[in-house]
């Protein structure tokens, strides 16, 4: 066993890995909020049919890089291990199976149109949704490249080109947002590219996640701190069997994803016949956690990093140290979240509208999410670490019965029937959400403890049993 480590050390690396990421994160957040805003400028249709387009292709978004995020513990874990070959040889048939999901995705995206249909959607808004659906599915392919590039350079502890590299892709957004939204000409150019009007932000999408996607690949092999591990030297045909590996690794961490962020997409819906107003409070309630919730993220996936790595290193002790740190850690942010948004929810519900129903029921509904943004922090960070260990079949099953199986049919009970003794609305949603989160925050740190205590066993041999009194931390 190595040396054990002050826990102040282990806190600045895991901080050092978290910043950049949240940036990333909020970089990446921000291009949906910049086609709203543009669209939106256009008129109310084009502004419609990006959201109709948005709910379409998202969530095939999410289930593609939660896929791919298999590639994070897999790389951190052979550099824990100092094997340079392995990391090449992981990665490029991350890059083959990006390749096979990103053109599922653009074909799947393109053959979408019955939808419409199904869902009702009147032909002006169907003709402007499937345009700007045809522009984005270019930009799939480009997606799983970046995403396994990103996890590329992460797992090895590089997060900062990444969040340069999302940065620019902000600007980049707005500028291509522009020209295809007015076409080349009223920009000067020559380019033969018309006014698309709302359907622009589809085809600019595609272009910022093309050039995203360039910009990172040049950098990891030019790069002088990649020599070691350069990629596109050797290891490049596929490979099945470890493209089978990375895929079934990778698609519970994808589902997994899914079910949460479905279920909280699902309370919109459910609650819709209450009107435009509780719709709309809710929505701005779901905005501001959806925000918060990118810090807790952020330390998650610096947490599956740190673990990968020590996973690696057959390093036992340091695991438990990282789970101990980043945990303490999510949950002090977890309690000064809660206070902060607690103390400011009314003035926070402000900034979002001028209707004072709207602001009104906001601010009610940020107090469920002040109860349960410690219960959020946990079980994000719990399943961080179950990632890291690759485990990640587990967290999507526990992640399935928590939302599906106690958040959305108790909030269905309480928000719409009197079974409880009256109908709580949209409060009665919300309550079934904090329960969800703390069944998963239960259930997925008990699997962790599970999984460490499991694994101490099996390493008792060869690491001896000093680690038996880290389980009590």
């Amino acid at each position: 066993m190595s040396t054990p480590r002050p826990a102040l050390a282990e806190l600045r690396q895991l901080l050092w890995l978290a910043a950049p990421i949240f940036i990333s994160q909020f970089s990446q957040a921000a291009y949906g909020f910049i086609d709203t805003v543009m669209s939106g400028q256009v008129s109310a249709l084009d502004l419609a049919a990006v959201a109709v387009g948005s709910s379409i292709w998202l969530p095939l978004f999410l289930l593609t890089t939660g896929t791919l995020l298999a590639t994070t513990p897999l790389v951190a874990e052979a550099h824990g291990a100092e094997q340079p070959e392995r990391i090449q040889q992981i990665t490029h048939q991350a890059l083959w199976l990006a390749l096979l999901v990103g053109i599922t995705g653009l074909l799947l995206i393109r053959h979408a149109w019955p939808l419409f249909d199904w869902l009702g959607v009147e032909p002006a808004l169907r003709d402007l949704t499937r345009a700007y659906l045809e522009g984005v599915s270019w930009g799939m392919p480009a997606v799983g490249l970046f995403f396994v590039l990103r996890c590329y350079c992460e797992a090895q502890g590089r997060p900062v080109p990444v969040m340069l590299i999302s940065l620019l892709g902000l600007g980049l957004n707005v500028a291509a947002n522009a020209l295809f939204i007015e076409g080349s000409a009223a920009w000067g150019l020559d380019w033969g590219i018309p006014a698309m009007g709302g359907p622009g932000c589809g085809w600019g999408t595609a272009v910022v996640m093309w050039g995203m996607s360039l910009v990172l690949l040049a950098y990891v092999l030019l790069a002088p701190v990649f020599a070691p591990v350069r990629l596109l030297r050797r290891h490049l045909r596929p490979h099945w069997p470890e493209i089978r590996h990375i895929a079934a690794l990778g698609l519970p961490i994808g589902l997994a994803i899914f079910f949460e962020v479905s279920s909280f997409s699902l309370v919109a819906v459910l609650i819709s016949p209450s009107g435009a107003i509780v719709v709309a409070g809710h929505q701005v309630a779901l905005s501001v956690t959806s925000i918060i919730f990118m810090v807790p993220l952020s330390l998650a996936i610096a947490l599956t990093i740190r673990t990968g790595q020590q996973l690696g290193a057959r390093d036992l002790a340091g695991i438990f140290l990282t789970r101990r740190v980043g945990l303490t850690t999510t949950t002090l942010i977890a309690c000064t979240s809660a206070l902060l948004l607690y103390a400011s929810r009314d003035s926070i519900a402000s900034w979002f509208s001028e209707d004072l129903a709207v602001r009104a029921l906001a601010a009610h509904l940020l107090l469920f999410a002040v109860a349960y943004q410690i219960f959020d922090a946990l079980q994000v960070g719990a399943a961080g670490c179950l990632r890291g260990l690759q485990d990640t079949r587990s967290p999507m099953l526990l992640t399935l019965v928590a939302y599906w199986g106690v958040a959305i049919p108790f909030g269905i009970v309480a928000g719409s029937t009197d079974w409880l003794g009256q109908v709580w609305g949209a409060s009665g949603y919300w309550t079934g959400l904090v329960l969800g989160l703390g069944v998963a925050c239960v259930l997925l740190n008990w699997q962790l403890h599970r999984r460490l205590r499991r694994m101490t066993d099996e390493w008792a041999d060869t690491l001896g049993n000093g680690a038996d009194g880290e389980l009590g931390s």
